[in-house]
């Protein structure tokens, strides 16, 4: 299966009616293996600081997580592998593989909770698959 059919098939899929918004699954150095149609440009040291929050966690919570400018106030995450933003009605959640960050964006009607179930169970199965 290509990188962007993981995007397409697994993360921009219908859950109970909702969708993400944007997503993409970015290499750890910053470089695009696939994402969606409207995920926001963003700048590499935005990356690298979402990186350096999953090698020491809590680093983003004073600043705000930045993706495409937009900021995102950091919740409650995992550390050292998920990293949760809100954002008014909608947020981010970025999942940390062993090669790279799966990264969904969504506004309401979709929840918290289904962005994390759809970002975190596909990186689970990539960190399942030795990626």
């Amino acid at each position: 299966m290509s990188w962007q059919q993981y995007v397409d098939e697994h993360l921009m899929c219908e859950t109970e009616g909702n969708y993400l918004t944007a997503a993409a699954i970015i290499g750890q150095e910053g470089g695009v293996w696939a994402q969606s149609a409207n995920f926001p440009q963003f700048k590499p040291e935005e990356i690298a600081a979402i990186v350096k929050d999953f090698e020491e966690p809590g680093t983003l919570a004073p600043t705000g997580l930045f993706l495409g400018g937009t900021k995102y106030m950091v919740i409650q995450g995992e550390p050292g592998a998920v990293i949760r933003g809100k954002k008014g009605p909608g947020g981010i959640t970025v999942k940390k593989t062993n090669q790279a960050l799966i990264i969904g964006i969504y506004d309401e009607p979709m929840t918290p909770g289904q962005c994390n179930v759809i970002v975190e169970r596909l990186g689970d199965y990539l960190i399942d698959q030795g990626l």
